[in-house]
């Protein structure tokens, strides 16, 4: 495998996951993904959030963008819009995109900028130590639900079915080989992708484990993800966990849409700034 996603910045080898993390297995499906598309580090962005797997930028030689906890879509949303030629990737965990970034992912679904969203399910906050995540299964004691968790979990894969993501899928981290091929059609594929990424906490969710991993989900089968009805009733099965790619539809995209590039598709950092059409949009406001 090439070396040119191997971390480049100072400091950046000593990696700050515990021993047996599951996010150290999605950094090398990440790579190998990267590697396999034939990206380049420089045309390549990843926008992250604050959490576990928001520390993945300074694991893996891109461009990057360490954004506000829950911000990583909005951010990446502007970055494609202003350089569409950018390869631009959203990551964060459970916490970070499904419930403080959860109105961010329910809008940009909405608008269908063509960027991927890598979401690191392990079911738990890591890094804030342990407290129960939007994807907690009920029962979970954790240290701020000590009477055990009662809340009905978010299913991310029948929200954004629902709301007709056009790229849905799931995958599991201890499948490299089908992961990688899952996350490089998220990748390819134009418009919004997100991508549910399930592994382990191995320090505070002793339910989730790599055992419970294997012995709970399955590999979906002869599915059409083109037709939505069957993707929602295989979205809604919790047991086992069905996993592989749910849901594409194809559609315009937001940067497709934006007057911005309705007659001239040069990207937005590349045009020189003309001050008197912005006088004129302020005397008009007037």
């Amino acid at each position: 495998m090439e070396d040119r996603f191997e971390p480049g910045r100072p400091g950046s080898s000593d990696i700050a996951w515990c021993p047996g993390c599951g996010n150290f297995g999605i950094r090398n499906i990440l790579k190998k993904t990267f590697s396999e598309l034939g990206l380049e580090p420089n045309k390549t962005v990843i926008i992250s959030g604050i959490g576990q797997a928001a520390k993945m930028p300074h694991y893996i030689k891109t461009n990057a963008f360490h954004s506000l906890h829950g911000r990583a879509i909005p951010i990446a949303t502007g970055v494609k819009l202003s350089n569409p030629e950018l390869t631009v990737i959203a990551e964060g965990g459970d916490g970070d995109i499904y419930s403080e970034g959860g109105n961010h992912l329910v809008h940009a679904i909405r608008r269908n900028p063509d960027i991927t969203v890598l979401v690191h399910d392990n079911q738990i906050y890591g890094l804030t130590k342990g407290q129960a995540s939007p994807t907690t299964y009920p029962g979970m004691r954790t240290p701020t639900q000590p009477w055990g968790v009662f809340e009905e979990p978010l299913n991310p894969i029948s929200m954004a079915v629902a709301l007709d993501a056009s790229f849905v899928a799931r995958t599991y981290m201890g499948h490299m080989e089908k992961s990688v091929e899952i996350i490089k059609k998220a990748i390819m594929h134009r418009g919004f992708s997100v991508v549910d990424i399930l592994h382990p906490c191995v320090v505070f969710n002793r339910l989730n484990t790599y055992e419970w991993y294997k012995e709970h989900t399955y590999w979906m089968e002869g599915h059409d993800p083109y037709d939505r009805t069957k993707a929602f009733e295989k979205a809604i099965e919790t047991e086992p966990v069905p996993l592989g790619i749910f849901h594409i539809h194809e559609k315009p995209t937001f940067e497709e849409q934006v007057s911005a590039y309705a007659r001239d598709d040069t990207p937005l950092w590349k045009r020189a700034p003309n001050i008197d059409s912005i006088f004129k949009i302020i005397e008009k406001m007037r």
